[in-house]
C-alpha cells in the first residue's frame, strides 16, 4: 500500500492523455496494488471522453466525466454536445466535467468560453450529476455561472484561490480538490483554505500527468504520487496521512455517488 494500509481516491486524473501512450495499462494495472481504488478521468471533449469511457471500460477502479474543457469551447458543436450527453448516461460517468473558464491562455474566447460552461452546467442539472469546474483567473466569472446555476453542485478542481473565495464557493454547497500545488513554496495563499475547510467538504487529486507534487515537481504526474499531496494536508491540519487519506476518499465516495 501507499503510505500505509489505507486507500486514496484520485478525483481527477487524465489518463487518456498522451503523456501515458507508452505505460498508460501499466501503470492503471498498478494502482490499487499502490493503494489507490478510485480515479476519475475528467475529459477536455467529445474525443477524450470516449478515450475516458474506454478507461473506465477496460479498469474497475477507472470511472471518467464527460464535458467540454474552457480550451475546446470554440470547437463545441452540436454533434459534439449530442455525444456528451450520449457519454452522461454511461455507467461508469459519475460528473460533467472538465468544464469551467480560463482567462490564462484565451484558447477559446471569453464570451464562447461562458456560453459553453453555462450550457455544461444545465446539462449538470437536467442530470443531476455534479459538475467538475477548472477556473483560472477568471474566479468573478466562474462564481457568476455557478451562483445562476442553483440546483448544480461540484467541485472546483485544483483550487489555489483565496479562504474568501472559498468561503463563498462551501456556503454554495461546492466541494473544493487540491493538488501538488499545495507542496510548492509559493502556495501561502491556499493552504489557509486547506486548514480552514470543514473535513467533509474536500478531496484530493492529482490532476496527472501535470502539478506533480515536491519533490516531483516538473516530472510526469501519477495517482501513485497522492501521498505527497496527503501528508502536505496533514501537516498543514495537524493530522496524520492516513486521515486525509480516509476523509478525502469518503467524499470523493459520496460526491461522485459511488459509496
Amino acid at each position: 500500500m501507499s503510505g500505509g494500509d489505507f486507500l486514496y481516491f484520485d478525483s481527477h486524473a487524465h489518463y487518456d492523455d498522451g503523456q501515458f501512450d507508452g505505460d498508460r495499462d501499466a501503470l492503471l494495472a498498478s494502482l490499487p496494488a499502490g493503494g489507490v481504488d478510485h480515479v476519475v478521468d475528467p475529459s477536455q471533449d467529445a474525443a477524450t471522453a470516449r478515450a475516458a469511457a474506454a478507461l473506465a471500460e477496460r479498469y474497475p477502479h477507472v470511472y471518467f466525466a464527460a464535458g467540454y474543457h474552457p480550451h475546446e469551447a470554440a470547437a463545441m458543436d452540436e454533434a459534439g454536445y449530442a455525444e456528451i450527453v450520449r457519454l452522461l448516461a454511461h455507467p461508469k460517468c459519475v460528473a460533467v466535467g472538465e468544464i469551467g473558464l480560463d482567462y490564462h491562455y484565451d484558447f477559446s474566447p471569453r464570451d464562447v468560453q461562458n456560453a459553453v460552461f453555462r450550457r455544461m452546467l444545465a446539462l449538470a442539472g437536467e442530470t443531476g450529476k455534479p459538475a467538475v469546474v477548472h477556473d483560472r483567473e477568471a474566479t468573478a466569472d466562474t462564481l457568476a455561472a455557478l451562483r445562476g446555476s442553483p440546483g448544480v453542485r461540484g467541485v472546483v478542481h485544483c483550487y489555489s484561490g483565496s479562504w474568501e473565495t472559498a468561503r463563498e464557493l462551501l456556503a454554495m454547497g461546492w466541494y473544493l480538490s487540491f493538488t501538488g500545488v499545495v507542496t510548492f513554496k509559493n502556495a501561502r495563499r491556499v493552504l489557509e483554505t486547506v486548514e480552514k475547510i470543514p473535513a467533509d467538504r474536500y478531496m484530493i487529486e492529482t490532476d496527472a500527468p501535470y502539478m506533480a507534487p515536491e519533490p516531483h515537481r516538473g516530472e510526469r504526474n501519477s495517482s501513485l504520487l497522492l501521498p505527497h499531496i496527503a501528508r502536505r494536508i496533514a501537516a498543514v491540519r495537524g493530522v496524520d496521512e492516513e486521515t486525509v487519506a480516509r476523509e478525502s476518499r469518503e467524499n470523493a465516495l459520496r460526491f461522485f455517488g459511488l459509496a
